[in-house]
């Protein structure tokens, strides 16, 4: 466990080792799929390698995107408004259009139109988009280990975070699906994870529709034979990669984790593996597992590979020290509030970022004979669009 978590784990007991480790988790998910996303598995591997896998992104180090970043401002608005969903959502509003203001490089089209309906005067309530886009997934492990004891209540601050943004009830049921999640493997550790057990109990507290229960009962016959996630992608009909539709991420994240839920490197690599949009699967399997494990079960040489300004590793441990104080497991602690951030240096750090992106996309197009682009628009119908 890194040095300066040591002095603060004891006062919060493992409690603060999982929020940690979702948060942690989360980024360096986001920062290993990163170099990745948009890619066919065939094509990443001929570019990037097969696992195992290392921090590629800048000069064998790495940096993250808009996954890492929504799930800091979920904490940041928990921080601020621990009770009440509706001060939530405002809080995390706000957040969002901060965050856009300071030009991301990355961002999906349905979160981006969301956003930008906010920015110009739509109420929160009528903010989000039809959209079962993945974005909700990436934001909601953490709602899970700081509010899955409640599930009344998380159901309430998940359906916040979902529909300021996504309006179609598929991406909140994903959402919920991640977070009910975290909060399984932060409550039971890696040593009690059963997936018959886990996928049970999803049918008895999400409401599932047609479609995912066919998938989740896929997930189930796969697991019982112990296959690999690839095996799961091909039945679902993902040979090219793991879209940005929920009921193709959030199946394969949790199958991923369920595979693994003690082995933090095979699970995130795993999902890596399977090409897509790999900075969010990437994310969404990293904050899970780093529930499971917590942050000391994650590789330290990825949480060092990481460099970010403002939002750096050392921010988010203190974020999740003041959340472990504010959630310590069965309640609430002290209010603090949120931490300082410096939002101008954001802006001049995603300039940074921009330049990186666009030296990648310099090098895909010059490989692009090796294999065909890997397009989520090949997924035509509505509600399965990569937004």
């Amino acid at each position: 466990m890194p040095p300066e978590m040591q002095a603060t784990v004891p006062a919060y007991g493992g409690h603060l080792n999982r929020i940690a480790g979702v948060i942690l988790g989360t980024a360096v998910g986001d920062a290993l799929g990163l170099p990745r996303e948009g890619m066919s598995p065939r094509r990443a591997a001929r570019l990037y390698g097969n696992p195992p896998l290392r921090l590629r992104f800048l000069f064998g180090f790495g940096m993250v995107s808009d996954d890492t970043e929504h799930t800091c401002l979920v904490g940041q608005a928990l921080l601020r408004s621990p009770d009440n969903t509706d001060s939530f959502l405002r809080s995390l509003g706000w957040g969002l259009r901060l965050w856009l203001l300071c030009l991301p490089a990355g961002i999906g089209r349905a979160t981006l139109r969301a956003i930008i309906k906010l920015c110009v005067g739509f109420p929160l309530t009528k903010s989000g988009v039809w959209s079962a886009g993945n974005g909700p997934a990436m934001r909601a492990a953490l709602l899970g280990v700081c509010l899955g004891h409640d599930l009344n209540k998380l159901r309430a601050f998940v359906r916040a975070s979902t529909r300021v943004t996504h309006t179609d009830p598929w991406a909140e049921s994903g959402a919920l699906l991640v977070a009910l999640a975290a909060h399984h493997g932060a409550e039971r550790g890696p040593a009690r994870i059963d997936a018959p057990t886990f996928l049970r109990d999803v049918k008895q507290n999400v409401d599932v529709d047609a479609e995912l229960t066919g998938i989740l009962d896929k997930m189930e016959e796969h697991a019982r034979r112990n296959a690999p996630a690839v095996d799961l992608a091909h039945a679902l009909g993902l040979q090219r990669g793991v879209t940005g539709y929920i009921y193709h991420t959030v199946p394969l994240a949790l199958y991923c984790w369920l595979r693994s839920p003690g082995d933090f490197r095979q699970a995130v690599e795993e999902v890596i593996a399977l090409g897509g949009d790999t900075d969010t699967t990437g994310a969404i399997v990293g904050g899970i597992a780093g529930a499971t494990v917590g942050a000391s079960g994650i590789p330290g040489e990825w949480i060092d590979g990481i460099r970010e300004w403002p939002c750096s590793v050392a921010w988010m441990r203190r974020l999740a020290e003041r959340l472990a104080r504010q959630f310590p497991g069965d309640g609430h602690g002290a209010s603090e509030g949120p931490l300082r951030f410096f939002w101008p240096g954001q802006a001049g750090r995603n300039l940074v970022f921009l330049a990186i992106v666009l030296a990648h996309a310099a090098r895909r197009w010059a490989s692009l004979a090796l294999d065909p682009p890997y397009d989520c628009s090949f997924f035509t119908p509505r509600r399965k669009r990569c937004v």
